[in-house]
């Protein structure tokens, strides 16, 4: 492994690492905005430069390998250094480039109190700032109802268009203009289409893009934070939700590589405001074929009536996706109580097969071994819309055909077929 000499201590970094990153295994912090780890180098915001001794200007440690650097004279180890006056001077200059544009309006920015620049301003930038012309305003633009812009705040760091393209898989996203023109919008002024959208918000390290049905609902300070797992989709995304007393506020994704690496959909980020608009806040009976709201006593009085009038071969309880697992059996004990023996939880008639079951047909593969397989198959899905965020961007669906067949009982519809190849 290269030997490289970091602020005067000698280390052995892997062979193709990126210099920033060789500066933090080492321990020295380096300030970033346009660098990724899970996203293409574009060098863009030049807040990560370092000096590397024999070069005549401060170097961007984002698109510089450790392969890159020359030995000295006598074979000694490269030397970089992340704390010199020259790299002070050289970070002070870069963060007054960045803040030339940029509006002072972080007491009602939502990416206020967990914004990067804001933080790294404080940290690397200069009390004062030298620019005294009038600041440039970007019109704001329309990419959906999910995202909301504010691009006048945006430093072009290109973090939303990489993922667009390499993670979404939609280029929908671009750089228009050219110099202090450019500006990041859709190339046709359409919203976005990306089941993935959402993280683009969490990428965005300005504000300049933030979520649009949370917009001024809270302050990260007040929130409380609980860890849990997704249930919107089959992947079981790891997530953190923020509540305000009983209220969420908001879902975001926590990094787990072998599921959802640090990605979730928009349907587990959105999610939340289904928990409190257009939900049944009381009882309704069904009159001519309208419902009505009706009283507890009611709509009880009416269940029972059902129920007695009923026999129990006639009835069945099929149980919700998303039901837990002491309701389950609150309602098994009802049914059995009733003497109700039709009891099921798979609401879209799937087979249980004779040889194992569910077992029998999934291969028990994990979701990160699916980047090792040669082909995959998949009967009754369609992954775009069933888990978009366990698609990762190595993979392509070659062909989705649907299989409809009236023939067929619906017990044993096949939905979709899908073939896809995994790999580059």
């Amino acid at each position: 492994m290269p030997k490289i000499s970091i602020d005067g201590v000698v280390h052995e970094i892997e062979s193709g690492t990126t210099l920033l990153q060789a500066c933090e295994m080492a321990g020295a912090e380096v300030p970033r905005f346009c660098f990724h780890e899970r996203l293409s180098i574009a060098g863009n915001c030049r807040m990560c430069l370092v000096e590397v001794k024999g070069t005549p200007k401060p170097q961007a440690s984002c698109a510089m390998s450790v392969n890159d650097l020359r030995p000295g004279p006598n074979g000694e180890p490269p030397e970089v250094f992340t704390r010199t006056p020259q790299v002070k001077k050289a970070r002070e200059g870069v963060m007054e480039f960045l803040l030339i544009n940029h509006p002072l309006d972080c007491p009602i920015c939502d990416q206020g109190g967990e914004c990067d620049l804001q933080d790294q301003a404080m940290a690397y930038g200069k009390s004062a700032n030298r620019f005294v012309e009038n600041k440039r305003s970007v019109e704001d633009k329309y990419i959906g109802p999910l995202v909301k812009t504010e691009m006048t705040r945006c430093i072009q760091c290109t973090r939303c268009v990489r993922f667009s393209t390499e993670v979404g898989g939609v280029e929908e996203l671009g750089l228009a203009g050219r110099g202090e023109d450019v500006e990041i919008t859709t190339y046709l002024q359409q919203a976005m289409t990306s089941e993935l959208q959402g993280n683009v918000i969490d990428l965005c390290p300005v504000g300049a893009l933030t979520s649009a049905p949370y917009e001024f609902k809270a302050r990260p300070w007040e929130l409380r934070k609980t860890d849990t797992i997704d249930a919107m989709d089959a992947l079981g995304s790891n997530i953190r939700v923020d509540a305000r007393g009983s209220e969420v506020m908001r879902i975001l994704p926590r990094t787990h590589e072998d599921v959802n690496e640090e990605w979730i959909s928009d349907k587990t980020r959105f999610v939340w405001d289904g928990l409190k608009t257009q939900r049944l806040d009381q009882p309704y009976v069904r009159e001519f074929g309208k419902l009505r709201p009706a009283s507890w006593n009611e709509a009880f009085s009416r269940i029972a009536q059902r129920v007695k009038a009923s026999k129990p071969d006639r009835m069945a309880i099929i149980l919700g996706d998303l039901i837990g697992a002491e309701e389950a059996f609150a309602w098994k004990q009802l049914a059995l109580s009733l003497g109700v023996q039709n009891i099921d939880c798979r609401q879209d008639g799937t087979p249980l097969g004779e040889h194992g079951g569910r077992a029998g047909y999934i291969f028990n593969s994990t979701i990160a071994g699916i980047e090792e397989a040669d082909a995959i198959m998949l009967i009754g899905a369609n992954p775009r819309l069933e888990a978009p965020d366990g698609v990762r961007p190595g993979e392509q669906v070659v062909q989705h055909l649907p299989l409809f067949d009236e023939d067929v009982p619906a017990t044993m519809k096949l939905h979709s077929l899908t073939l896809s190849v995994a790999g580059p």
